[in-house]
C-alpha cells in the first residue's frame, strides 16, 4: 500500500512539475527558460520542437502505470515490488529537472537528469530479463518505461550540451561538429547496448530514434544549420533501429522450438 500512494503522489507531483514546465501557470516554457538554453536552436544537439510530444504519450504510461500498479494482482507482483519504488524516484527527478531549469540552473539541472538516467537504467536492468505479467504489462509497464529511458538518454546529451555552451565551454578549440559526431556514436552506442541487453525490445529504441531523427531535422530546418550532424544523427538512428531488429529476430529464433 505505502509504494503504491508513494508512485501515485510521486506521479501527481510529476504531473504539476510539466504543467508548470509547459508554462500552463505562468511559468516559463522549457524552450524558453534558463534564456533559451534549451530551445531548438541553441546547440547542435537539440531536438527540433516536435520531438518533445512523445512527452505526452509518456505521461500517458505512467499515469497508466500507476493505475496498474494499484490492480490486485500487482500489489504483491514481485516485478512491481522491484520496480515501484524507482519508478516513484523518477518521477520525483523529473519534477526536480523541471523546476531546477525553471530556476535557471543548467548544472544543477545536468545532476538531476543523470540521476535521473541512472534510476531509469536500474530500472531496465531490473524488468529487461523478466517477463511481464500479461500483455496489459508489457505495454504499461515495459513500453512506458523503456520509452521513458531512451528518450532521457537522448535529453541528457542535449542538456549537457545545453549546459557546457551556456557555461562558456569552447571545446578545446574544436569545431562543434566534431563534439556532435563523438555525443552522436556515444548514444548509438548506448542504444545498440541496450538492444543487445534487452534482447530487442523496442520502447527504448523507438524514442531513442525519434528523439535523435528530430535532431537530424533540427539540424537542417532550423537557426542553427549543419548538414554533417544531421546526417550523423540520422546514422546513430538508423544503427539503433537495425540492432535492435536484428537483437529482436535472434531472440525469437533463441525461442523456437530446437534452439
Amino acid at each position: 500500500m505505502i509504494r503504491q500512494l508513494t508512485v501515485t503522489v510521486s506521479f501527481v507531483l510529476c504531473i504539476a512539475g510539466s504543467v508548470i514546465g509547459a508554462g500552463v501557470f505562468g511559468g516559463t516554457p522549457i524552450a524558453e527558460a534558463a534564456g533559451g538554453a534549451l530551445s531548438a536552436d541553441a546547440t547542435y544537439l537539440a531536438p527540433a520542437s516536435p520531438a518533445f510530444s512523445i512527452w505526452s504519450v509518456i505521461y500517458t504510461g505512467l499515469g497508466a502505470y500507476t493505475i496498474y500498479q494499484w490492480l490486485p494482482a500487482q500489489r504483491s507482483s514481485v516485478r512491481q515490488r522491484r520496480l515501484g519504488w524507482l519508478v516513484a524516484a523518477s518521477l520525483l527527478l523529473n519534477a526536480a529537472w523541471i523546476l531546477s531549469v525553471q530556476a535557471g540552473s543548467l548544472p544543477l539541472s545536468v545532476v538531476v537528469i543523470a540521476a535521473l538516467l541512472v534510476v531509469l537504467a536500474l530500472i531496465f536492468k531490473r524488468y529487461a530479463r523478466t517477463r511481464p505479467d500479461n500483455w496489459l504489462g508489457a505495454v504499461v509497464v515495459d513500453g512506458t518505461l523503456g520509452l521513458y529511458l531512451g528518450w532521457v538518454c537522448v535529453a541528457i546529451c542535449a542538456n549537457i550540451a545545453s549546459a557546457l555552451t551556456s557555461g562558456g565551454f569552447d571545446g578545446f578549440g574544436l569545431d562543434p561538429v566534431v563534439w556532435a559526431g563523438a555525443v552522436l556514436a556515444a548514444a548509438a552506442a548506448v542504444g545498440v547496448g541496450l538492444a543487445l541487453y534487452g534482447r530487442g525490445r523496442l520502447a527504448p529504441a523507438a524514442s531513442l530514434a525519434w528523439g535523435l531523427s528530430w535532431i537530424a531535422v533540427s539540424r537542417v530546418n532550423g537557426e542553427l544549420l549543419s548538414t554533417e550532424t544531421a546526417v550523423m544523427a540520422a546514422v546513430a538512428a538508423a544503427v539503433i533501429v537495425i540492432a535492435t531488429v536484428g537483437a529482436r529476430m535472434a531472440e525469437v529464433r533463441r525461442k523456437q522450438p530446437g534452439h
